[in-house]
């Protein structure tokens, strides 16, 4: 299981970087979301894959010697998730006035000055 995780926290980081560097802000919006999936798939896989039951001591015991699922790296997963999910719909409402204002999804048309127009 952790192997498959692996080689898909590698494509997933690839395809981001690939999406990344492409011209349209569009495919630049998609590489963000594919590495911040990438990223919360590495946080999960680090924290250890185990089939246990949830983390609760009862009163009785000194020690929790069972096997037990970590809840650090899930509630931090939980937690990237919202943020990117904010973020994203951020950067969607930005791209969709920068489109409105620029006419174009192209990012080296940003960079034209408003002088060459004329």
């Amino acid at each position: 299981m952790e192997l498959v995780l692996v080689i898909l926290i590698g494509v997933l980081y690839a395809s981001g970087i690939f999406m990344l560097l492409r011209r349209s802000m569009v495919k630049l919006l998609i590489g963000l979301i594919l590495l911040g999936n990438g990223a919360n798939l590495l946080i999960f896989l680090l924290g250890g894959i185990t089939k246990g039951k949830p983390p609760v001591i009862d009163n009785a015991a000194k020690l929790f010697t069972d096997i037990y699922a970590d809840p650090i790296p899930q509630a931090l997963i939980l937690t990237a998730i919202v943020i990117s999910f904010g973020i994203q719909s951020f950067a969607i409402v930005l791209l969709k006035r920068v489109y409105v204002l620029v006419n174009s999804d192209d990012l080296d048309d940003l960079n034209t000055p408003e002088e060459e127009d004329i």
